[in-house]
């Protein structure tokens, strides 16, 4: 079977389609700038990018755009819109009313509605795109993956805030969580990498990107994560400022005379390494800074990293020990400095680092060494994989 599987935001649009017998991506590309002078970026498996520039008003001519890129005669990886049998969607919040993966009707699409005002950024965007589909695609299965389901696992006493009980009860106030789609591909592929059971290993999952989160993960479970509400708890991320004091965001409104929507402005756009460094919210340009003995660069990656390893300490606490540590996403795959100087706050645990190991960039390597009593992990993400794998599971039954 052909998946395509989609990520749909409010101007942009990612997908890709994949052969889940062969696995193989099979298409893959972008649609950016929506509602804007919109651009498609297409690129059929080992062949060049095609990039066109055309109107897109709506989501709509978005996935049309993508669509009939796919059948094109000349570079379409597909010889009809037949051969696609199912589509996955990523969803980011589904509250506490979904705990899996879901076929997607109507019944289903009214409560993730619900769930707009947690996400209000993303799941209005992500039902866009399932009607664009449903439109376009009729009779064909539709299927949400949601960004929060696999922390639905998440013990009481791990969700809730120190705020009055009655927030939960009336508003569903509490630790939601989000990569999740990547901390169970990446906790699970672990797991076979070396050949321990799932179910019976403690694993941390530390997804490192310009958006940043940490996954408990006991026994094939999620037991905490470091995200909460929204995707602004947690680490220092590239913009955001992951978590902090909120009396000092109280502090700062009445001295720079910020009304609440300024104050969020700050914590989500001006905050994070961006905000520490005053250079970028892209480590690349850190690391460049920093090796120029910039202070700015040093500074925020010091700070970045030492939370980093804060967390995988309180979390190998929380699992009374811990057998892995993976590091995946844009920073986790690509930054041998930022895995290493979290390491090193690690040697109480018995994590010993290869540094040669340690060189590798977005490749699957075990970069402990042999005596580590901790295996440590540069492990890709694959969210689009399972998306499919997901997707096929659920139209196959």
């Amino acid at each position: 079977m052909n998946v395509l599987v989609i990520n749909c935001g409010s101007s942009s649009l990612k997908y890709q389609v994949i052969n889940s017998d062969t696995e193989e991506v099979l298409a893959k590309g972008l649609c950016e700038r929506i509602g804007l002078d919109g651009r498609l970026v297409y690129q059929k498996a080992g062949c060049e990018r095609e990039i066109t520039d055309a109107d897109m008003p709506t989501h709509k001519q978005a996935i049309q755009m993508v669509l009939d890129a796919l059948v094109n005669q000349k570079t379409g990886a597909l010889n009809s819109l037949e051969e696609i049998g199912a589509v996955g969607h990523r969803m980011v919040h589904g509250g506490e009313k979904f705990a899996c993966s879901t076929v997607l009707n109507e019944e289903v699409l009214k409560v993730v509605e619900e769930c707009s005002d947690l996400a209000p950024l993303h799941n209005p965007a992500n039902l866009i795109g399932v009607r664009a589909c449903q439109e376009l695609m009729p009779g064909v299965p539709m299927v949400g993956v949601f960004d929060t389901a696999f922390h639905q696992t998440m013990p009481e006493k791990a969700y809730l805030y120190g705020i009055d009980y009655d927030y939960y009860e009336k508003y569903r106030v509490r630790k939601y969580g989000f990569h999740g789609t990547s901390h169970s591909y990446v906790s699970k592929r672990a797991a076979e990498i070396i050949g321990k059971p799932y179910e019976e290993l403690k694993t941390i999952v530390c997804h490192l990107g310009n958006g940043a989160s940490i996954c408990a993960v006991k026994n094939g479970k999620s037991i905490d994560t470091s995200m909460g509400l929204t995707p602004l708890e947690g680490l220092i991320m590239g913009t955001r400022s992951g978590d902090i004091d909120p009396g000092a965001m109280e502090y700062l409104a009445k001295k720079e005379n910020l009304d609440l929507e300024g104050v969020m402005t700050i914590l989500n756009k001006k905050s994070g390494v961006q905000g520490l460094s005053h250079i970028s919210s892209d480590f690349r340009d850190l690391e460049a800074a920093a090796a120029k003995n910039d202070q700015g660069g040093i500074r925020a990656l010091e700070t970045y990293i030492y939370r980093v390893a804060k967390y995988v300490g309180s979390y190998a606490a929380a699992m009374n020990g811990v057998d892995v540590i993976c590091f995946t996403a844009g920073v986790g795959e690509n930054g041998p400095d930022t895995r290493k100087g979290v390491c090193d706050y690690l040697g109480y645990l018995g994590v010993e680092l290869d540094d040669e190991a340690n060189q590798v960039r977005g490749e699957e390597k075990v970069i402990s060494t042999p005596n580590s009593k901790v295996t440590v992990l540069c492990l890709p993400t694959n969210e689009e994989l399972a998306i499919a794998r997901e997707t096929v599971e659920l139209t196959r039954k």
